[in-house]
């Protein structure tokens, strides 16, 4: 990805005050914004400009946003953030079941998103920076790093790029018990606004995706332990 990419934020949204106002503060905060209507304009932009971030309503014209994400997670590992008009538990989660790393409800402050953006665009730069280690899980899993790789048993296993960095965090605390917040704070950054229930959710999706083998254990009223 070139420099130019690497600062390419791609917004699908319908609603033409929302898309300019994003457009007119993530300008501002020097990123390259290209803008479209509908989740097929979205996808064909996508594809040609291999943007950094997308940014997708959940309620757009034709395809939603749940679609274009589903779309994208089958060909490419884009970091996506959700704007969703819906505040429910079910929305949030088919959110992250289809591979979306963060989320926003509508009416939202656009400094917030230019927040958020940044906060996801330098989790990935550092993920993508880092030494070029193998973690291993026991003797079924393993973990590259430079790769953004997991593999069960030599096969690899396609995960979203927060799926994949909470592994990687909990895979270099094995044995210890990281409580809920404290996974958020690392994983998710200090800045994040979600609720710890996000971290439940991502877990369901890790031990779905990686099998029941994942030494990956619940400790009640706290969080999770792996190994």
């Amino acid at each position: 990805m070139s420099m130019a990419d690497a600062q390419t934020i791609v917004v699908v949204e319908h609603d033409p005050n929302i898309a300019d106002l994003l457009d007119t503060y993530l300008r501002s905060a020097g990123f390259r914004v290209i803008l479209a209507s509908t989740g097929e304009q979205g996808l064909t932009i996508i594809n040609q400009n291999s943007p950094a971030l997308v940014i997708v309503a959940t309620d757009l014209p034709d395809i939603d946003g749940f679609e274009v994400c589903r779309r994208l997670r089958a060909r490419r590992a884009i970091p996506v953030l959700f704007l969703t008009s819906r505040d429910g538990e079910v929305d949030r989660t088919i959110g992250i079941e289809l591979g979306a790393d963060d989320y926003v409800t509508k009416p939202f402050s656009p400094r917030e998103i230019v927040a958020r953006a940044k906060a996801m665009l330098r989790r990935g730069h550092a993920s993508a920076t880092s030494d070029a280690d193998i973690i291993a899980i026991g003797d079924d899993f393993r973990i590259d790093l430079a790769g953004r790789e997991v593999q069960v048993k030599g096969q690899a296993i396609a995960l979203t790029t927060r799926e994949f960095d909470l592994l990687v965090h909990m895979a270099s605390n094995q044995g210890t018990a990281l409580a809920r917040r404290a996974l958020l704070d690392s994983v998710w950054g200090g800045d994040w606004y979600g609720d710890e229930g996000t971290v439940d959710v991502h877990i369901r999706q890790l031990r779905s995706k990686l099998g029941e083998e994942l030494p990956l254990a619940a400790v009640w009223g706290f969080g999770y332990r792996l190994g």
